[in-house]
């Protein structure tokens, strides 16, 4: 068994697939368009885990409190500089042990994201 899929209710439809699209490096999958709303399949390869965006209306949304979601990258350094000149206000890179690096970054609704990188 493995994990498949995360599904995000969002508000923020088009900048969250620009923000997952550029910056974590995800490509749209299935884009679904129903009478409520519409649902946004990202994957960052063929069979792999997957961000379900789903911004209708009369939905729930997440507020972010107590979530966060981690992505690994190969450039850590890179990730943060892009994020903080696009604006996003990136925290401090931290460096818990010899092992990894990270930082912690907010996505359009607000949805914590860890980015970190092996050393």
């Amino acid at each position: 068994m493995r994990f498949r899929q995360v599904t995000l209710m969002v508000d923020k439809l088009e900048e969250s697939i620009s923000f997952y699209e550029t910056f974590i490096e995800m490509t749209i999958v299935r884009r679904i368009k129903t009478e409520t709303g519409e649902v946004v399949f990202l994957s960052n390869g063929e069979g792999q885990t997957e961000i379900e965006l789903v911004s209708m209306p009369q939905t729930p949304k997440i507020d972010g409190k107590g979530f966060s979601l981690c992505f690994e990258t190969e450039n850590l350094d890179a990730k943060h500089e892009i994020l903080k000149a696009k604006g996003f206000n990136p925290s401090e890179i931290k460096t818990p042990d010899a092992n990894s690096r990270y930082f912690w970054v907010y996505d359009p609704n607000g949805i914590s994201l860890q980015i970190r990188q092996k050393i």
